[in-house]
């Protein structure tokens, strides 16, 4: 018997990412080790391990959409407010 996730609704992981975020990193990898290797420079491939690291999903949700949220609520997100005495 085989049963499928979310009845083949899900999106496709792998570890902690999902593929199109692995087909980024390991893309990114690529650059950076021939830029590492013609420039001797490590900048591509530290924005590489920071993609890496904020595109790790928990629960459906990436780091980097955790923090756009905070971002938006604390920032550009309007709030609205509204005191009243109860008497």
């Amino acid at each position: 018997m085989c049963i499928y996730p979310d009845n083949l609704a899900a999106k496709a992981t792998l570890w902690l990412w999902e593929l199109r975020d692995l087909a980024i990193i390991g893309v990114g990898f690529l650059v950076s080790v021939f830029a590492l290797v013609r420039t001797e420079t490590l900048i591509p491939l530290v924005v590489t391990a920071v993609y890496a690291f904020l595109s790790i999903r928990f629960d459906n949700t990436s780091i980097l959409d955790f923090l756009r949220y905070a971002g938006d609520f604390f920032f550009t997100g309007q709030q609205y407010y509204e005191w009243r005495m109860k008497m």
